[in-house]
């Protein structure tokens, strides 16, 4: 078993950015793999590299990402074993020599580690998620909660909202499949509620297919979702999530949740502890399943804060704070800042560095959630992580549009093949 040749070129999103893809060949066949790329990133993310030529894409082509896999990454990974997925990342990850993956590219490395993962699981004759596990050392298949992001505000929508993402979890259902009908039903009846209240227009769907319509303000919002879920008539069987990605509207030492008006007066400004109060209001009035990313990358304060008022309530994720990097979570451990990591592969550029991360968080009695990226593309290789780490859930947008559905359904497929050696997370996703 080796790796024969390595071969990476410039493709396209589900934004219509380029992005990289790599072809790796065994004597086995050629296995593939496509990188995601974030709107709202972190700024301690592993670097997406761009090429920065504004003559062409605007400045976002990856051909030097392209180029690095072909000239540098490829000789050096030549003959080695694909099923040796730990040797193979940290070779790239030497190769790189760089705290956050700056000289090769993030989106370099993390392209050729995913088509490795593939090809070790070909080459052990394992479908991916059971590659994926025995890498991890999991023992036990959970099919994940689904989380839908059905209504997009933040730097995901045009309107005046300042919370970037409002979700749905069907945590009351039987299984993964009654969960996909429930969310679906939801997701229409969502749409019809929209519909009627601000037109045809609202229900054109952003980039994770979720809908923005002109709302102010996140009760606007999580009345939205209250009112569908109850006319689907899955009102206790559905649960809401909130991303604020609150990084996006820090403003001067407050949280400035009026930052997208252009006449703006200052008025919605919030301390991190009227943050709090806001966010207790909402875990009160409204079916609330977790909070991701309350507060901006830098406010452990506020996390810790909001962890001990409301972690037993709640789970409390942290994305732009830990960015899925190992030395960071540590810091959010000693800290105690969260209860709950969002996983994303494309924040830390490698399998290897993401199983670690799973395993740290989950060590500490977190939550961990898989996420795909606001730039998708129709790779569902999540799909067979969230499984293969039984983390419990997962997000990668709204039941619409194919680069989102390419993940819920290989997901489906997952729990057919298991049938009934698996279980469905349900209540229990924080901790599966």
């Amino acid at each position: 078993m080796a790796i024969k040749e390595i071969k990476a070129r410039e493709v396209f999103d589900s934004r219509g950015n380029p992005t990289v893809e790599c072809d790796l060949v065994t004597e086995k066949g050629l296995f593939r793999a496509m990188v995601p790329s974030g709107a709202s990133t972190g700024i301690y993310e592993a670097l997406e590299l761009r090429d920065k030529d504004p003559s062409r894409f605007m400045g976002k082509g990856v051909l030097n990402a392209v180029s690095n896999v072909n000239k540098r990454i490829a000789p050096a990974l030549q003959g080695m074993d694909e099923t040796e997925q730990e040797h193979v990342d940290k070779t790239m990850i030497e190769l790189d020599g760089t705290e956050n993956k700056s000289a090769l590219g993030a989106n370099a490395i993390l392209s050729v580690s995913m088509a490795a993962c593939k090809a070790g699981a070909n080459a052990k004759n394992l479908p991916l998620y059971r590659h994926i596990a025995e890498l991890a050392h999991v023992r036990e298949f959970v099919l994940p909660v689904p989380s839908f992001n059905v209504i997009n505000g933040g730097k995901h929508a045009g309107n005046k909202l300042a919370m970037q993402e409002f979700m749905i979890l069907p945590v009351g259902a039987s299984s993964f499949r009654d969960a996909m009908r429930m969310a679906s039903e939801t997701y229409h009846q969502l749409k019809k509620v929209i519909h009627g209240k601000y037109g045809q227009d609202a229900t054109n769907v952003g980039d994770e297919g979720g809908f923005a319509p002109n709302i102010k303000d996140a009760r606007e919002g999580l009345d939205l979702l209250k009112e569908a879920i109850k006319k689907a008539g899955y009102t206790g069987k559905i649960k809401i999530g909130i991303d604020a990605a609150a990084s996006e509207f820090l403003k001067d030492d407050s949280y400035d949740l009026d930052f997208k008006n252009p006449e703006n007066q200052g008025t919605m400004r919030k301390t991190g502890d009227e943050m709090i109060a806001l966010y207790k209001e909402f875990i009160h009035d409204y079916d609330i399943a977790f909070l991701e990313d309350p507060f901006a990358q830098d406010d452990w304060k506020s996390f810790t804060k909001i962890t001990e008022a409301m972690g037993r309530d709640v789970e409390i994720i942290g994305d732009d704070l830990l960015v899925t990097n190992p030395k960071r979570i540590a810091i959010g451990i000693q800290k105690k800042a969260v209860n709950g990591l969002l996983l994303k592969v494309n924040q830390i550029g490698t399998i290897t560095e993401s199983i670690t991360a799973c395993k740290m968080a989950q060590g500490a009695g977190w939550g961990v959630f898989v996420s795909h990226r606001s730039g998708e593309t129709e790779d569902s290789f999540i799909a067979d992580l969230v499984v293969g780490l039984k983390t419990g859930h997962i997000k990668t947008g709204a039941p619409c549009r194919s680069e989102r559905l390419a993940k819920y359904n290989q997901l489906l497929r997952i729990e057919e093949e298991l049938g009934g050696t698996c279980r469905y997370a349900g209540a229990k996703f924080r901790n599966p």
